[in-house]
Parts: structure tokens; C-alpha cells; sequence
């Protein structure tokens, strides 16, 4: 079943290898902003018969926060344009048939992932709120290596959540041939292992010592790293304190290399800078545009667009 790509003021190179990836063809929408800096989203006229000849897959950010208005704007004209709801000031009323489902929200990168639990009385709960209101404006949602699934947990509206790590894998086996795999804790040892197991090395996590109210010390669980290449993978780096914390760690046990590789590329407050002095290479999927990106997240994201094509 073809259909379109279609994105915002976000990455088009994404949606564009989206689009290859799926042999479908990608639509530019027009986002921009007001000079009160105001969002504006309109489908342009060229891209109305695209947009309800077949199912549409929109690509747009939930980071940072103006994204998020961005989104939920293209979804709301997206949808009218697929309901044929035509009618304007300019050209007075004007209907057309509706097309029916086949809107999905192609998340790279969903911000408020770690808002997923309420630890204190009347905090809201970000990630979840989030989910559900997108849910209630599109047939399907695909989203990248979420770092808390059980924030899109129980909606109605079917939810793929898909991974790179097999890429990030192939990458890492190709470019770096690691000895072993690491996981900076315990939560994350679901996607280590994943990387371990594709490239057929041993893997670990990493415990968190407590010294004092500042320092936490990293250090890796029964493992013997001297003279190895150890690639350390998370689903986001943020800061890279994590990172470089456990690089000294592993460079003090007499590892020979340390690489460090993720799904999401954040990169704040001059992490990039930070992490190339503690690390031998820094590894992300293009989920967001960032100086490292050197995986692409587009095989990822069109697994998740054919098995919502299945449940249409």
C-alpha cells in the first residue's frame, strides 16, 4: 500500500529516508512562525491529493516543547484534509468525501519520556498525558526507543514502539568490533544485551556506588576489560556525565578503548566537548539532528509503519 511521508519544520532528512525506506513519496508541510513567534501550520495545496490518496505517516518531534504544538497543529489540519473538511474564509464552503483512517505519528524521539511516574502528590505525569493526547488525534503511533514503554501502555489507538539497536549493532560491530557490551545500569540492560547478542560478545552493567551526597562511582559487575574495546549503550545521552563517568572507570580497569552509542543524541550543555575527551567515539541514529549522527533511525521507524499498515 503506498503512501506519503509527511513532515513539519523538524528533520526532513529523516522523513525523506523515511520515505525511501517505505518506497513512498515524502510531502513537505508549511510550519513557520509568526513574528510573536506564534505557531502556523497549513497543508499546502499541492499536497492535498497526496494526503488523502493513501495513508499518511507525519514525522514530527515531541522536543523540544514548541514541537509539541507543532504536532498536535499538523495533526488537527492533516485531519481535516483527510475528513474533506475543505471550507475557508478565501473559498467559502466546500466539501470533500472522507478518506478514512490511516494517519499515523511517527515519533523520533519522544520528549517527557522520563516524566513517566509521579513521585511526589499533584505532579503530573508528562509522558503519559502526552501519549494520550496524541493517541486521540491519529490512527497509530510509531515511536523510536522510548524510554519508558509503560507510558503508552494501555491506549486505544495502536502504538508500535520500535528500536535501532539492531542497526546500532551492525554499526558498532562494523566501524568499532567491540569486545564487549555495557549498560550504564540495570534499566538499561534490555538494549545491551540486544547489542551484545547481534554482534556475539559478552555484556554487562555498570553498578552505581554511592561515595558521598555528590559522587557516584561507576564500576563494571564481574568483568574483566583489560586491553578490551567497551562500548557503553543507552537509549539517550543527555549530558554525558553518565558516560564519562564510567569511561574513567573502565579506563582505570585497563580498557583499551571506550565508545559510547545511543538511539537519541541529546548532547546538552556542551556534552559533545565533555564526551570527547573521556571517549574514542560517540554513536547515534539521526532521531535528532546532532553532530554524531552516524546510524540512521529510518529502517527502525518503517518496521513500525508496516505493522500499523497491518492493522488498518
Amino acid at each position: 500500500m503506498g503512501g506519503v511521508v509527511a513532515s513539519g519544520s523538524g528533520d526532513t532528512a529523516l522523513a525523506e529516508a523515511l520515505a525511501k525506506e517505505l518506497e513512498w513519496d515524502h510531502v513537505q508541510l508549511e510550519a513557520r512562525r509568526f513574528p510573536d513567534t506564534e505557531g502556523y501550520v497549513r497543508v499546502p495545496d499541492d499536497c492535498i491529493e497526496p494526503v488523502r490518496s493513501g495513508p499518511v505517516a507525519l514525522v514530527s518531534a515531541t522536543f523540544p516543547d514548541s514541537a509539541i504544538l507543532e504536532t498536535l497543529f499538523l495533526l488537527h489540519a492533516l485531519n481535516d484534509v483527510r475528513e474533506g473538511n475543505m471550507s475557508s474564509l478565501k473559498n467559502g464552503e466546500r466539501s470533500l468525501p472522507n478518506v478514512g483512517p490511516g494517519l499515523f505519528l511517527i515519533i523520533p524521539y519522544f520528549g517527557y519520556s522520563r516524566q513517566d511516574k509521579r513521585f511526589m502528590v499533584g505532579e503530573a505525569v508528562s509522558a503519559r498525558f502526552l501519549a494520550s493526547t496524541f493517541a486521540n488525534h491519529c490512527d497509530g503511533i510509531v515511536i523510536l526507543d522510548i524510554h519508558a514503554p509503560a507510558a503508552v501502555e494501555g491506549l486505544t489507538t495502536p502504538v508500535e514502539l520500535v528500536s535501532s539497536m539492531s542497526e546500532i549493532a551492525l554499526h558498532l560491530q562494523t566501524k568499532v568490533h567491540p569486545d564487549f557490551i555495557l549498560s550504564p545500569d540495570k534499566g538499561a540492560v534490555e538494549r545491551a544485551s540486544e547489542v551484545a547478542q547481534t554482534i556475539g560478545v559478552p555484556f554487562s552493567y555498570l553498578e552505581k556506588k554511592r561515595i558521598d551526597a555528590h559522587t557516584i562511582e561507576h564500576t563494571p559487575k564481574d568483568l574483566d576489560v583489560n586491553g578490551q574495546i567497551v562500548a557503553i549503550v543507552d537509549d539517550m545521552i543527555s549530558t554525558g556525565g553518565t558516560i564519562c563517568r564510567a569511561s574513567e572507570a573502565l579506563m582505570k580497569q585497563g580498557a583499551k578503548e571506550v565508545h559510547a552509542a545511543c538511539t537519541h543524541g541529546l548532547f546538552t550543555g556542551g556534552a559533545i566537548k565533555r564526551l570527547s575527551s573521556h571517549v574514542s567515539g560517540v554513536h547515534s541514529t539521526d532521531s535528532l539532528p546532532n553532530p554524531r549522527a552516524n546510524v540512521s533511525a529510518a529502517p527502525a521507524l518503517a518496521r513500525g509503519v508496516n505493522a500499523l499498515l497491518e492493522q488498518i
